[in-house]
């Protein structure tokens, strides 16, 4: 697509959050796109303490003096007024709440958002921890602008990204970031330029999605195969954290390893001390717990946890 009327600087308004954002917000300033104004969620207490705390792309947006907004109603005509205001060409939306049409259909150009997956796979709020449970390779980042039903615009550009196998959530959040970063650069770019294409999403039975992030999708059942219950600790590493009881105690599982072992005598779940290490019996062998966390507790090694703690420990 070519279209002339935008062979000039974008007007940007940014909406985001979380720190994942702020590297695409980064990108854009020190790259020299205007970006006329940032939107960002209310301030809100955190902590144990309850301070009231700034959200990371506030405190980018602060520290760039860009016009920031932080509205707590989206469809506010306060807000809208103040939003329209800003005359912006194009608006980019990267971990941050629905947007609701008169928001996201504003501007001329409409609303681009970043999403970490490959389109239409892993739609949904928690892409990056469900392409590690489910096993995934590869996975990725995309952009597309944004209508009605979430996830669903015609997509721009993509990225795939390779997942290691010592890839946790943490690591390829930071991988998907950076990349996702550097992807949405090239989309305004192109955009700004005049040129780009737009593909629509195409689905089929084999589509795999990424809900939300519950309690229950956080424990970890032992009757699995070791490789199954890896991904999961993997994919729920550093947040939420993988959950299991031992000795009526809740843990969170951090980091493990995989022993693979004939069929043992023991019932999945059993954990066995072994010389300072702590394993649990799973379907096809043992899962070797190397980092852990016991509710009330930090989260340590599980060598330095036995040491003070194996009276927790049946």
């Amino acid at each position: 697509m070519r279209d002339t009327d935008y062979m000039k600087q974008l007007r940007i308004v940014f909406f985001g959050t979380p720190d994942f954002a702020v590297a695409s917000l980064e990108k854009l300033v020190t790259s020299g796109m205007q970006v006329v104004a940032v939107v960002t969620a209310p301030d809100k207490p955190a902590g144990r303490g309850l301070q009231i705390m700034e959200s990371p792309v506030k405190r980018f947006a602060l520290g760039h003096k860009l016009p920031l907004l932080q509205p707590t109603n989206l469809k506010n005509p306060d807000f809208i007024a103040q939003l329209r205001s800003y005359n912006a060409d194009i608006q980019v939306v990267i971990a941050f709440r629905m947007l609701p049409e008169i928001v996201w259909n504003m501007p001329p150009l409409g609303t681009i958002n970043l999403h970490a997956s490959l389109l239409p796979q892993y739609r949904g709020a928690a892409p990056i921890n469900w392409a590690i449970i489910n096993g995934e390779k590869i996975t990725g980042v995309s952009t597309f602008k944004l209508k009605h039903e979430v996830d669903t615009g015609d997509i721009l550009l993509q990225k795939e990204i390779q997942i290691e196998e010592d890839d946790d959530a943490g690591k390829l959040h930071d991988k998907l970031m950076m990349e996702g970063a550097k992807l949405m650069l090239a989309t305004i770019e192109n955009i700004q330029n005049g040129t780009y294409n737009v593909i629509p999403q195409l689905i089929n039975e084999h589509i795999r999605l990424a809900p939300k992030i519950h309690t229950e999708d956080c424990f970890i059942d032992w009757n699995q195969s070791g490789k199954d219950i890896l991904n999961r600790i993997r994919g729920l590493s550093p947040y939420p954290g993988a959950m299991t009881r031992i000795n009526s105690k809740l843990f969170k599982l951090y980091k493990s390893e995989f022993i693979p072992l004939p069929i043992s005598e023991d019932k999945p779940g059993k954990v066995l001390i072994r010389s300072n290490k702590m394993y649990v019996v799973c379907k096809d062998g043992l899962i070797n717990i190397l980092y852990l966390q016991m509710e009330g507790k930090k989260r340590m090694e599980t060598a330095e946890f036995l040491r003070g703690h194996q009276q927790f420990i049946p």
